[in-house]
């Protein structure tokens, strides 16, 4: 395969993976922030995020495996497709990796405070959970 259909069949790949994690597969900008909220590393642009929808690109082996991550796919389903047709659909296991942006800066918020107020911040939320569960 040629580097060109390559870049179109990760394209294809990424869109499908988006749509099955209830993302616009059409928001370059909706895919740079996701993207930027979950990576460690240096951010991307909109114009990278768009060259990866649009087939121009493919990203690092590094920013792919978080995508994979955060869109509950296999990395190399992602990279190099396989012999389903669609994005697997993945376990329970898979839709936990999968965060909204508020629950991924929440954590984020949570990793910043002290380790005694971390507890705290912990013990309300299961005191919530068993309340809820309660209903």
């Amino acid at each position: 395969m040629n580097s060109s259909n390559e870049r179109e069949s990760f394209s294809q790949r990424l869109q499908q993976a988006l749509k099955n994690a209830h993302y616009s597969p059409d928001s370059p900008t909706r895919l740079a922030r996701e993207f930027n909220i979950r990576f460690d590393g240096r951010p991307i642009t909109v114009h990278a995020a768009r060259k990866w929808l649009v087939g121009e690109a493919i990203p690092t082996q590094e920013k792919l495996r978080m995508i994979a991550q955060w869109l509950g796919v296999p990395a190399e389903w992602l990279r190099f497709g396989g012999p389903d047709a669609v994005a697997p659909t993945g376990d329970n296991s898979a839709a936990l990796a999968r965060f909204e942006s508020a629950d991924v800066k929440l954590i984020a918020d949570l990793q910043r405070l002290d380790e005694h107020h971390r507890q705290i911040a912990r013990e309300f939320i299961r005191m919530l959970v068993r309340v809820n569960y309660q209903k």
